[in-house]
């Protein structure tokens, strides 16, 4: 029963995020071996400013070691 959560910058449309959430389920169904009823996705939108604290510091940062695709930044 995979549940995908995905933080964004906000700004993205309705149209947009609908394709994101089917490119994602198809790609957990085809890592996963899983149907596509056992999928679920979640879109959540962070304001720019806040991305740092909210996400990069407090998600991201601490959990390197268990990522297993790192970001290609680091924020200031």
């Amino acid at each position: 029963m995979p549940h995908v959560v995905i933080k964004m910058i906000e700004g993205r449309g309705e149209e947009q995020k609908q394709r994101l959430t089917e490119l994602v389920t198809k790609a957990i169904m085809d890592g996963a071996g899983c149907k596509e009823s056992s999928v679920s996705v979640a879109i959540e939108d962070v304001p720019a400013a806040d991305w740092t604290a909210a996400v990069y510091r407090t998600e991201i940062e601490p959990q390197m070691d268990r990522l297993y695709k790192r970001p290609g930044y680091k924020p200031d």
